[in-house]
């Protein structure tokens, strides 16, 4: 019988927790028994294996970081949009290192739930893209630019890569100022809207 009080919810939780302190691959079932107080066969009851407890997370973290996102963009559009949501991104990844490491893979073409919550996720990106007129493959492609851009820089500074002197703040501010100068149409394109 399982422990009471403890839920499925509160293991998921839990783990998002350990794995931010851990990391997402130092996450185990021992090392998350132990911090609900059980043994670890127990937790078979409340999740039925560490992949699918590690998608849990990543399911959960999809949610927390777009509920962050949506909120930062709110009421904002073009660079200042793009602005809000690349600080609430790098703020939240810093905050949750394991939770961020369990959103970064794209879902499996037959995990229903994971691909409605990841376009959920997404869309917010390409809601504030359409700012800049951008649509279709073009989006995609900014979009792409920009999680690779983001994710890089917050990953070097999360594992101490940035070693001079330089206001770290600063160097990501310069490298979304770059990006949006990137964003911005150009009429030679021609998925460029007329």
């Amino acid at each position: 019988m399982p422990r009471a009080g403890l839920a499925p919810a509160a293991v998921v939780a839990a783990g998002a927790a350990l794995a931010d302190e851990v990391g997402l691959d130092g996450l185990t079932m021992g090392l998350l028994a132990e911090r609900v107080g059980v043994r670890t066969p127990s937790l078979y009851k409340h999740v039925d294996s560490l992949d699918g407890l590690r998608r849990s997370i990543g399911l959960q973290a999809k949610r927390e970081m777009s509920d962050s996102l949506a909120r930062a963009c709110v009421g904002k559009s073009g660079a200042d949009a793009v602005h809000a949501f690349a600080e609430a991104w790098r703020r939240w990844i810093l905050a949750h290192p394991g939770r961020y490491a369990a959103t970064v893979r794209a879902p499996s073409s037959d995990d229903e739930e994971d691909t409605r919550v990841s376009e959920e996720s997404l869309q917010i990106l390409f809601d504030v893209l359409a700012g800049f007129g951008l649509r279709g493959d073009h989006a995609i492609d900014a979009a792409r630019m920009l999680r690779s851009a983001m994710h890089g820089f917050a990953s070097l500074e999360s594992s101490g890569g940035f070693g001079y002197p330089r206001d770290i703040d600063r160097s990501y501010r310069f490298l979304i100022d770059t990006l949006i100068t990137g964003l911005q149409p150009h009429p030679s394109d021609p998925e460029t809207p007329a």
